[in-house]
């Protein structure tokens, strides 16, 4: 079987080849890691037995960082390293961990992932949400590694294609040791393609644990250049097709709130170009976050492009209203809107929220955020900016939605306690 996934996986890389080309930023970098070249920054762990987390992009990055820093505290002998799928989660895992902590995770060939075995030589190998690399997982298992899936989530669009499989998926799945998923859903969901019922626990979502924004100056230079009674409306992770909705809600808003200050972060950095010409195009003033000094004139009655990775949370807290994207278009199933409710922040997302489909439901069942579709959208931002009561009692109740259900980091910590102690013993 793993033959055959191997010999299929290098005819699809071959064959997808030319397209890989075509956007080369994106999917050739780290092309030479991804491949199997361990960098020289990787060499020379101090013992075997570390912890080798992998997490695909951005979001996962930022999911598991609160874990990664109770890791190191609690086993500093097992240094932790962070393996990446996208380029901006790369970045991220490098600022936050780390140049020498931080790479691209290796194709799934046998050759990428045994080069990588070989200089880590991992005690434990980590993998965030849905990544099951039958490769990795096998070859890591074979090498002595204990293995755990964490934040486990099965979405409604995996699922149908994971169980329509289960007879891949339950032997892939069986080199895995423990699951730890995040609701109950995504737990059933697990053994309904193949885990063994007795490896799958629930342990809630790392994401409620993560407090952004930590060490960041930018939120508070906006506060300081956003006059005091000029709203922010802080629309965060926006798609393609989402914009130019947006954009119009705003300028709307900008005829009972001239002072208005919109901050919009689209989700991709190659968008960023597309989007501030979008802006000008519609003849609104355009702020770009790489070009701007907080010792120019206020901010008012203008769109700040945030054309950088990882700021985005911090700057939630500046916001009067925050609108969370990939939501409004379908095909993307919506982004974290934990990052906004943790500030307390009245949170607005479009109906297309499958991805954080129990995140959501919570918020709903708790009156903690307002959905709104293209045609509703301005209406919403109109009606709570005029109204300061409803919009306080919705960021409290966010607030306090995020409090109440944090504490998965010490439940994960917990759970992994056996697996580790049992790759101390061995090294």
């Amino acid at each position: 079987m793993y033959i055959l996934y191997s010999l299929l996986l290098a005819i699809a890389l071959l064959v997808s080849l030319p397209w890989w080309m075509l956007r080369p930023g994106k999917y050739l970098a780290g092309i030479a890691e991804r491949l199997g070249r361990v960098p020289d920054r990787l060499h020379g762990p101090a013992e075997p037995g570390c912890i080798w987390i992998h997490a695909v992009s951005v979001g996962e990055v930022l999911a598991v960082s609160h874990l990664v820093s109770e890791l190191s505290k609690s086993f500093p002998q097992r240094p932790v390293f962070l393996s990446t799928t996208t380029a901006t989660g790369q970045r991220l895992a490098r600022a936050s961990f780390g140049e020498s902590r931080a790479f691209y995770v290796p194709l799934d060939l046998g050759v990428a992932v045994k080069a990588y075995l070989n200089v880590l030589r991992p005690g434990l190998l980590m993998l965030a949400e849905t990544e099951f690399w039958p490769n990795l997982l096998r070859l890591a298992r074979k090498r002595g590694a204990a293995v755990a899936i964490v934040n486990a989530r099965i979405s409604d669009r995996s699922f149908p294609r994971y169980r329509r499989f289960r007879w891949f998926f339950s032997r892939v799945l069986a080199e895995v040791d423990l699951f730890l998923a995040q609701t109950d859903v995504d737990a059933q969901r697990l053994r309904d393609i193949g885990a063994a019922t007795e490896r799958v626990h629930v342990s809630g979502n790392l994401k409620f644990d993560v407090r952004g924004g930590a060490g960041s100056t930018l939120a508070e230079e906006l506060r300081r250049s956003i006059p005091s009674g000029s709203p922010a409306i802080v629309c965060g992770s926006t798609a393609e097709g989402e914009d130019e909705l947006l954009l119009g809600a705003f300028q709307e808003t900008l005829k009972n709130y001239p002072s208005a200050v919109m901050v919009l972060a689209p989700r991709h950095p190659e968008r960023f170009d597309r989007v501030g010409d979008l802006i000008q195009a519609r003849g609104l003033t355009l702020v770009r976050r790489s070009a701007w000094t907080p010792t120019a004139s206020p901010l008012t009655g203008c769109v700040f492009l945030l054309d950088s990775v990882g700021e985005l949370a911090a700057v939630y807290s500046v916001a009067s209203l925050a609108f969370v994207g990939g939501s409004l278009v379908p095909g993307v199933g919506g982004h974290n809107i934990l990052e906004p409710a943790q500030y307390g922040v009245p949170v607005l997302t479009g109906p297309h929220t499958f991805n954080f489909r129990e995140i959501v439901n919570i918020f709903q069942q708790g009156s903690g955020i307002v959905t709104v579709t293209s045609a509703t959208l301005g209406g919403e931002w109109l009606r709570l900016l005029s109204d300061p009561g409803p919009r306080h009692k919705l960021g409290e109740a966010a607030r306090e939605l995020f409090l109440n259900h944090s504490g998965a980091t010490a439940r994960t910590l917990q759970a992994l306690q056996p697996l580790l102690h049992r790759t101390i013993e061995k090294t």
